[in-house]
């Protein structure tokens, strides 16, 4: 990464003494010391002061430094280092140079501080372009949500209770079929829906214009203004309710992908903004003046790192869906140059894969052909940098406003950062927006990733990476930022690992606001004379809920199975690891079967259909994750055949599915395991009336025909 570089910022000249920066910085007596967040940790725990005979004598106590300690004090012993060699000659620098800058091996001006980086092309018009940047529709800038939001100061007791994660849901909305429920005070009874509160005027003219452009009208009612007023309210945001756009769901999954893409853009600028013109003021102050706007907590406006907005996503080709909208979206004069946009199409738009034939591909239903039909990567990551005037992709991600990436490639990226030193991942400690759209592809891809990548942002960094720290906001070095990150996670539907992560790791301390909502069912759209019945088993915990079924399967399922002469037996498995068991039991009973698995290569695939339908094998394993990769298509000749007995072991996690593998059956029977611990699959199947009768009833077989 380069040796470090340690300079002067502009009008942030150093005083000529040789004082460390903790002493003339934010602390300006014993008693600032001893209240300053930065030393409560370090300095007054390893000593305290004794005073004996008017003698002031220091007792150490020896305490084992932490990882944000040392931090500390190596960022201090660089910035001491670096204002000994620069206090000779600052003044002259001052007047001759308003910025230093270091040029890097393309011809770029690079300045150590990411957060100032490029965030003006034109030095000389910068200062005048201040105040029309800054504003904001509807309110003044220092009462938007963006400031209101990330200039609070958390209390300890607050934090505690925050560690709690304890939430209690006090509203909800109006609307009938799904609602609105969030934590804390009602700010939808309030909202008004004439006014985008604290959005830029340059860009909300701009979305205006474009929504126009697309024919609409009524902008006010649309989905896309509602979705941003939510955004806006910085809270936690779970939506597992969104139709996606390969379920024909294209216009509603395009409006809250524009209301996060503008929120997403609308917290950049204003960050920038405000950077900026802090920057102004502190150039403006001279003097004892200078050292009094220093030492103000207004002008802490930085993070760690530059990079401020995650947004994960599932597929390469939704990125390119999600980056050609913010481009659009972003404003004319933000965008009058493109850098490397010809490599991202080159990368990112391509035809559809060739692993399959094109009579297969035809095969397939109209909504895996929509989501399959692009660029299927899920290994990538791309560094969004937003210049004065233009947008600049594949940035430096130290130097990126914005971050798009797919679960893998942060995984395998943390990987290496915990083989090598050198390669961290310091960029992902400043997030304060992290977006995670198509949510339920996740689930079916690896949900583990997207834990693990959660767990690893706003923590303390290991190097300093040329941050200004003296301009660092308070909470980021008191370890608070996760309590002021915003998450969204953004699905077609919930399920138990999804709350978990909103739940337990979404801490942000504006609060939750989630949907929920009742059910129809899927049934009618089961075309065949089949009779289901679901039968209940009795499950404690969460913990014990898969061994539960097991046991129910073995005791109750099998032996009926077994006992049978004919065969055609399908077992449909949501979850791998039971699809492994389920496996490893049959092996030991030595039962006649094939799989259709997760991982289970083509001709495999290929032999196990041919076994199942000719009466080779009488039982079939097939698992969820199967079906959402290869969905052979009901009536046609690449159907699976020879289905005469369908037992649902686990209700699958897509709705849609159920239809999709009981018109597959070729006979009239099928058997549904579930218990209360399902009652988000079984909602979402029978109808969340249907289901709360099922999950209650004192009775534990029920019949559906």
């Amino acid at each position: 990464m380069g040796k470090q570089q340690f300079q002067r910022r502009t009008g942030m000249k150093r005083r000529n003494n040789k004082e460390p920066f903790w002493q003339n910085k934010r602390v300006v007596s014993d008693k600032k010391m001893e209240e300053d967040p930065l030393f409560s940790s370090d300095d007054q725990s390893n000593g305290k002061l004794e005073k004996e005979n008017g003698i002031r004598h220091e007792v150490m106590i020896h305490k084992e430094p932490t990882m944000y300690d040392n931090l500390l004090r190596s960022l201090r012993k660089k910035v001491v280092t670096a204002g000994s060699e620069e206090d000779s000659d600052d003044q002259e620098k001052h007047d001759g140079n308003e910025e230093s800058t270091e040029v890097e091996s393309d011809g770029e001006p690079s300045i150590p501080d990411h957060q100032e980086n490029d965030l003006g092309d034109d030095a000389d018009s910068e200062a005048s372009d201040i105040d029309e940047e800054d504003d904001v529709v509807g309110t003044l800038s220092n009462t938007s949500t963006f400031h209101k939001h990330l200039g609070y100061k958390l209390s300890q007791e607050e934090v505690n209770k925050l560690l709690e994660k304890k939430w209690t849901y006090k509203w909800e909305s109006e609307e009938s079929n799904c609602k609105w429920r969030g934590t804390g005070e009602n700010f939808l009874k309030e909202l008004d829906v004439n006014s985008c509160y604290g959005l830029k005027s340059a860009l909300y003219k701009h979305w205006l214009d474009t929504y126009k452009e697309s024919g609409s009208q009524d902008f006010n009612s649309s989905k896309q203004r509602s979705f941003f007023s939510i955004c806006n309210s910085y809270r936690d945001i779970l939506h597992h309710n969104k139709k996606p756009f390969y379920l024909k769901g294209r216009e509603e999954d395009a409006s809250i992908m524009d209301a996060y893409v503008v929120h997403s853009l609308n917290h950049v600028f204003l960050t920038r903004d405000l950077v900026k013109k802090n920057k102004a003021k502190l150039t403006k102050a001279q003097g004892n003046m200078q050292r009094d706007v220093v030492n103000s907590d207004a002008f802490l406006d930085h993070g760690f790192t530059r990079p401020k907005v995650l947004i994960l996503l599932p597929y390469a080709s939704i990125a390119l869906r999600v980056v050609r909208r913010l481009i659009e979206l972003t404003p004319p004069k933000y965008k009058t140059k493109i850098e490397e946009l010809e490599r991202f199409l080159r990368q990112f738009e391509s035809a559809a894969t060739n692993e399959e034939d094109e009579d297969i591909k035809t095969s397939k239903p109209s909504d895996h052909k929509a989501l399959f039909g692009g660029k299927n990567n899920d290994d990538f990551m791309l560094g969004i940098k937003f210049n004065r005037r233009s947008i600049r992709l594949y940035g430096d991600f130290y130097s990126s406003d914005i971050i798009i990436a797919s679960p893998l490639a942060l995984v395998l990226k943390i990987g290496e950062s915990e083989k090598i030193k050198e390669k961290d991942i310091d960029y992902l400690s400043s997030i304060e927006v992290l977006i995670i759209d198509h949510a339920d592809i996740m689930v079916m891809q690896n949900w583990s990733h997207v834990a693990d990548v959660v767990k690893k942002l706003n923590t303390i960094p290991s190097q300093q990476h040329g941050t200004d720290i003296m301009r660092i906001r308070q909470w980021y070095l008191d370890g608070h930022a996760q309590f002021y990150r915003q998450t969204m996670i953004l699905s077609s539907h919930e399920n138990q690992d999804i709350n978990a992560l909103f739940n337990h790791h979404c801490l942000n301390y504006e609060g939750k606001i989630k949907l929920v909502c009742n059910y129809k069912g899927v049934l009618p759209k089961i075309v065949l004379q089949v009779r289901q019945v679901y039968l209940r088993f009795h499950a404690e915990t969460i913990v014990g809920a898969e061994d539960a079924r097991f046991e129910y399967f073995t005791n109750k399922v099998f032996p009926k199975i077994k006992d049978s002469i004919q065969g055609g037996t399908m077992i449909f498995i949501s979850s791998y690891f039971d699809y492994v068991r389920v496996r490893n039991f049959l092996r030991a009973q030595e039962a006649s079967f094939c799989l259709l698995g997760d991982y289970a290569k083509p001709s495999d695939t290929s032999r196990a259909r041919n076994w199942f339908f000719s009466g080779q094998r009488k039982i079939m394993l097939y698992t969820e994750r199967a079906h959402f990769y290869h969905r052979y298509k009901v009536f046609f000749f690449f159907n699976i055949r020879g289905i005469q007995n369908l037992i649902i072991y686990s209700l699958p996690e897509r709705k849609e599915f159920y239809p999709e593998i009981v018109n597959m059956l070729q006979g009239t029977d099928c058997t549904v395991l579930f218990s209360r611990l399902d009652m988000l699959q079984l909602g979402r199947i029978v109808g969340s009336s249907a289901a709360k009768r099922m999950i209650s009833s004192v009775e534990g077989t029920f019949v559906y025909v």
